[in-house]
């Protein structure tokens, strides 16, 4: 086994880096709870200094983990969607291109091994499906302007559907692509045999995109109350 750090330096940056993806592949495999900080030091082949210099707790750590890449994914999305309301000269979008919108930053990050993004959507897959309380704190920061931004777009998608319906739809579509990218993780769940193509990113959007706008497009119920869920941002969007 390679010597661990011995002392953790300001110009260390790969001993932060060999910590945080350590921390990520672990979350994966094993979800946030169940992941010690000598697991993660085992992995990063550092000393518990190190991650108490780089990072102070493990709370902290899982929450760069995702400050680094969520972010990022969640701007890139943003962005995406203005570029699609600024081509369509101020008319609405179809729910198909606000879903690409959501969707295609999660297909590029999954393509770019630099950034290790195949291990991260299985992460935040299973980060959103089974979230610990920390999750609950550190998600909502990430999503809250997403939400709120893409229902604006939805809305104007489909002006049709009464707002409660819209929220309900919203709830149900992040579910669906949480649950998507944890891949063979969440599959194995109900099935006892791989589904083809359950961890590439690109295949699940194909099947997923045309599935999602047909909910969102579908007719109201009849019937129902008309409250919506609380629009909380704990545990959606993938």
């Amino acid at each position: 086994m390679p010597p661990l750090d011995r002392e953790p330096t300001r110009g260390s940056p790969d001993t932060k880096d060999r910590i945080l993806a350590a921390a990520e592949a672990l979350f994966m495999e094993q979800g946030y709870a169940a992941t010690s900080l000598r697991a993660i030091t085992a992995k990063a082949k550092v000393n518990l200094a190190a991650v108490n210099y780089h990072f102070g707790s493990k709370e902290a750590l899982i929450r760069e983990v995702f400050d680094r890449r969520l972010g990022p994914l969640n701007q890139a999305r943003l962005d995406y969607l203005s570029r699609l309301e600024f081509e369509a000269g101020g008319r609405a979008l179809t729910p198909e291109k606000v879903l690409e919108a959501m969707i295609t930053p999660v297909v590029q990050l999954s393509r770019d091994p630099l950034k290790r993004g195949a291990v991260f959507l299985r992460l935040l897959g299973r980060a959103l499906s089974e979230p610990a309380d920390t999750m609950k704190q550190v998600l909502p920061i990430h999503y809250r302007d997403v939400v709120l931004r893409f229902k604006d777009a939805l809305a104007r998608a489909l002006p049709e559907v009464p707002e409660q319906e819209l929220v309900w739809r919203m709830h149900f579509t992040f579910g669906a692509m949480a649950y998507a990218m944890a891949g063979n993780d969440a599959l194995q769940l109900i099935t006892t045999c791989e589904a083809d193509g359950a961890d590439d990113a690109e295949a699940i959007i194909r099947r997923l995109v045309p599935f999602l706008a047909a909910g969102l497009k579908a007719p109201a119920p009849q019937g129902l109350r008309t409250s919506p869920p609380q629009m909380t941002t704990n545990r959606e969007a993938a």
